[in-house]
């Protein structure tokens, strides 16, 4: 179904939180490092959940307290210490990540805090030991261009990372810590995007912005966002981790059809009487009545000694199966209830009639567990099992479930999955997660300091990209650039240079790159290196097609002069009578030889002279040099 997006009153914002490239964690003394050996020790914990400073528990933290969960943390000597496990007090926050997450706030115009204040944020899935995250707002305010218009920015924070999940099977959830304390900051837009495709794009714009700054870490794992997607009658569901920006648009494009659809549900069940309050609880035990059942599902659980109930759901016929997303229905929002809360996790985890996973059991006993619940066909009848203590919690949740659907759409984070849906991850955090954070003392932000970052911070990619475009660097270089290490060099040859302008930008947005990928440590040539270069070629000493081989070599042996690499590479440029000699001389070759078109003749030639002229003179004139050569 494709939606209009502004007719649902589709509203969508941002969380994009990326580690920052310090040498030590945020509040102790560790290294900011990553492992993939062995860990030194393990520790076990069980969450528990604290009232709040007015003295209230959080949502979010009864329901994780709920699973019942076993947490195990693989804790690495020289990466972790006692500040991570809470039994010390944090250091001081890390003055680098302060520095770095305060440039990063001014790059996109916003407004330093006077004073930093550091709060704890309740997380109690185990993914940090405490219970707690600690976090701090650095900068409010500002924004950034899409399009023609601005988007706004809330605020920009730095909080230490969690640990990195290793499996979570059951009621045993079981981590690495390694990653936990990172320097991380996560950028907060206001709910200013309009379509799916918007939000992508907003997140690449952001994401363009932190590479330009230079301070964030790269590679896979480093940066991840959050979406936040609402539409009109439905509320705030937050999209969570979801790590690649091209995923953005489907997953909220498929949240916003499912909002629509709840909605829709909602109505539904209104027309046919059904409300919060008439939702009773009516269970039966059919684990013997399904004995000869030829479901797969249930036979793998009946012989595991699981116990199977029927839940009816009075009212709820028929609306399992309704689509709630591109490939997923209804009545996976009650599956992933019991899936996270319940820890029933081998999916299915449920079957009601219409499921395709209900197969191998017979209308007859369909029949009899209906009559048993004394269902008429207006009612849902669903299928759940698992060990007694589970199933508790499991026909709870499909009773929660069930009242909410009355509701619309419930406050919940969810997971993105790969083909683009989502699944329940938690309740919605309320405001009684955070709170401030008495082991902390306050850090006053220097103003003089705030001024000399700003006075030195880099520039911003669209500021960049206005410029290039205005030097006339060819489009197809122009966002490369704006976001690459080198761009300060690059800025500085076009200005030296300005008529090797187009070569300065293939060598650095394209060039370059392919020296990295193939072993050529170009990274360690200082500005003073790549001008030398660059002069040279302004004074055609060497031409365009030259500069590869030149690069490789001089990579190789830094400590020569670009004279003697020259040299060495024999790139004295030819005169206009030997070039013409050689091409003649290929020529002559070529003729004995039959080709399809013209066109193929040309390549052939360039190839051939090329090979024997590269960089001592230059492609486009031998190119001319041949067609003059072929009139006459």
């Amino acid at each position: 179904m494709q939606l209009d997006y502004e007719a649902i009153g589709f509203r969508a914002g941002l969380e994009v939180h990326h580690q920052l490239q310090t040498a030590q964690k945020l509040f102790c003394h560790c290294p900011a490092e990553l492992t993939n050996r062995e860990h030194d020790v393990e520790i076990l914990r069980h969450m528990r959940p604290t009232l709040s400073e007015l003295g209230e528990y959080d949502g979010t933290a009864l329901m994780e307290f709920k699973t019942r969960k076993t947490v195990i943390y693989r804790i690495y000597r020289d990466l972790n210490c006692t500040y991570e496990m809470d039994d010390t007090p944090p250091f001081l926050v890390n003055r680098e990540a302060l520095k770095f997450s305060s440039e990063i706030a001014l790059m996109f115009g916003m407004n330093l805090v006077d004073e930093l204040h550091v709060s704890r944020k309740q997380y109690l899935d185990g993914s940090i030991p405490t219970g707690f995250q600690r976090t701090a707002i650095i900068g409010v305010g500002g924004g950034f261009p899409l399009g023609d218009r601005m988007i706004n920015i809330s605020h920009l924070s730095m909080e230490e990372d969690a640990c990195r999940e290793v499996s979570d099977i059951g009621h045993v959830i079981t981590f690495k810590n390694d990653r936990l304390g990172i320097p991380l900051i996560e950028v907060v837009t206001k709910p200013d995007f309009r379509t799916p495709r918007e939000i992508g794009a907003g997140a690449a714009q952001i994401r363009r912005l932190l590479t330009c700054s230079g301070r964030i870490r790269r590679g896979s794992g480093s940066g991840r966002q959050d979406v936040n997607v609402s539409i009109r009658g439905g509320t705030r569901i937050e999209i969570k981790g979801v790590s690649k920006i091209p995923a953005i648009p489907k997953l909220v494009e498929n949240e916003a059809l499912r909002q629509y659809t709840l909605l829709k549900i909602r109505d539904e069940l209104r027309a046919r009487g059904v409300t919060y309050n008439t939702i009773e609880p009516s269970r039966t035990n059919v684990t013997r009545m399904l004995f000869q059942s030829d479901n797969e599902h249930l036979q793998k659980a009946i012989a595991a000694s699981k116990q199977v109930e029927a839940v009816r759901l009075r009212g709820f016929g028929g609306l399992f199966s309704i689509p709630t997303q591109n490939g997923a229905v209804f009545g996976e929002e009650f599956s992933g209830r019991v899936r996270v809360i319940a820890c029933i996790d081998a999916i299915p985890n449920l079957l009601f009639p219409e499921s395709p996973e209900a197969m191998g059991i017979s209308d007859g006993i369909w029949r009899r567990i209906r009559k048993r619940l004394k269902a008429t066909h207006h009612d849902e009848v669903v299928l759940v099992w698992g060990n007694r203590e589970d199933l508790e919690t499991a026909v709870s949740e499909i009773y929660i479930r069930a009242r909410e659907a009355t509701e619309g759409v419930p406050s919940e984070t969810r997971q993105a999955r790969k083909d683009g849906t989502n699944d329940f991850e938690r309740i919605l955090p309320g405001p009684n997660r955070m709170y401030p954070d008495t082991d902390h003392p306050p850090v006053p932000i220097d103003p003089d300091w705030a001024q000399h970052l700003q006075m030195n911070i880099p520039d911003t990619p669209w500021n960049r990209e206005a410029r290039y475009r205005s030097w006339n660097v060819p489009e197809c270089f122009v966002k490369a650039l704006a976001v690459s290490p080198y761009a300060t060099i690059f800025e500085s040859v076009a200005t030296a240079f300005p008529d090797s302008t187009q070569m300065a930008a293939e060598v650095f947005a394209n060039l370059i790159k392919h020296l990295e990928r193939t072993g050529y440590p170009v990274d360690s040539f200082q500005e003073y290196r790549w001008l030398q270069f660059f002069e040279a070629f302004a004074k055609k000493r060497f031409f365009r097609e030259a500069a590869l081989f030149i690069l490789q070599k001089w990579s190789r042996t830094p400590k020569q002069s670009l004279n003697t690499i020259l040299k060495q590479l024999n790139l004295v440029p030819v005169t206009l009578k030997n070039a013409r000699s050689a091409i003649q001389k290929s020529i002559d070759e070529a003729s004995v030889r039959s080709f399809p078109t013209d066109a193929a003749r040309s390549r052939y030639l360039m190839g051939a002279i090329m090979t024997s002229l590269r960089g001592k003179v230059e492609g486009s004139r031998v190119a001319s040099i041949i067609e003059d050569m072929y009139k006459n």
